[in-house]
């Protein structure tokens, strides 16, 4: 009688390779999770949150009540809203030109074969690391409009009635500009350094054969092999830009006067001072949209760049 024999089981390929794949998720999920639990946690909820009082009236004690578009009709009629509003665009629009231009300039300055090279670049680079509380303090008494060394200065030169500064409402904010824009560009500089060591040498060396003069070969060579790099700086100065606080905070509290009182601070103010924690995050809300659509218009210009 012949024996029987039992066949094995045919093993199907993707079973091994189900496994794998479902092995290699929950690994990468491992390394994920805990960040995007915190992510979650303290900043994706409140978000959430920040928007839903934004159309209710709470003051941090008794139930929320649900208020409309109350909030933001009287957004409309704030006269504060209206000065941080003015006073943020201001405050853009000097840093974000300023640093784009002092960044660039620091980088291609120090993009060259110079003695001690990287001691300037670690020591431009260092105000960004360094407290902003001792930043603030120490260009507060570089510009004190009686003893300063700046209008010192200024007065050496001739300058016969200097500008008072952080005590003028005229000029306390190109100061906190001037101050900002010290700190920043260092952290920019690294960036634009970056971006101009991965521009080929044989570039310049075509255009100097082709007799490309230094101002030629800029316009033509390095303004559009930075391009991708001075997107991703206007971005994030812009977003730095509308969101600046702890600067104005410790260098003029917003004054003199409302001078440079900017929505941040506002929202600041409104939520955490005064307790109105729905019509802060109105503001907030209003910040956040003109923040998003500046970016996105940005994004788009930068599309069509690239697409011609």
């Amino acid at each position: 009688m012949a024996s029987a024999t039992t066949r094995p089981a045919p093993i199907t390929p993707g079973r091994p390779r189900r496994r794998r794949l479902w092995r290699d998720t929950l690994i990468g999920w491992s390394f994920i999770l805990p960040n995007f639990l915190g992510f979650a946690l303290f900043t994706l909820v409140p978000v959430i949150a920040a928007f839903g009082l934004a159309f209710m009236d709470w003051d941090s004690y008794g139930t929320p009540e649900w208020a409309g578009l109350d909030n933001f009709q009287r957004l409309w009629g704030d006269e504060n809203f209206h000065v941080a509003l003015r006073n943020t665009l201001y405050y853009a629009a000097g840093h974000i030109p300023l640093t784009l231009l002092a960044s660039l300039g620091l980088a291609m300055a120090l993009n060259r074969r110079l003695r001690a090279v990287n001691f300037f670049r670690t020591a431009a680079f260092f105000p960004y690391i360094t407290s902003l509380v001792a930043v603030a303090i120490v260009w507060n008494m570089l510009f004190n409009p009686t003893a300063g060394p700046v209008n010192l200065l200024l007065e050496a030169i001739g300058v016969q009635d200097p500008p008072r500064w952080v005590s003028s409402t005229d000029w306390a904010m190109p100061a906190v500009i001037i101050t900002s824009v010290w700190r920043d560009m260092g952290y920019y500089m690294v960036l634009y350094l970056a971006g101009l060591q991965t521009i080929p040498k044989e570039y310049y060396e075509a255009a100097k054969v082709d007799g490309a003069g230094p101002w030629q070969r800029f316009w033509g060579i390095t303004l559009p092999s930075l391009r991708p790099t001075t997107f991703f700086v206007l971005v994030m100065l812009t977003i730095q830009s509308f969101k600046v606080l702890d600067l104005i905070v410790v260098m003029t509290g917003g004054g003199p006067g409302r001078s440079t009182l900017v929505l941040a601070q506002l929202v600041y103010r409104e939520g955490i001072t005064e307790g109105q924690f729905g019509y802060s995050s109105a503001i907030a809300l209003v910040l956040f949209l003109i923040v998003f659509t500046v970016t996105i218009v940005q994004f788009r210009i930068n599309e069509r760049r690239n697409a011609t």
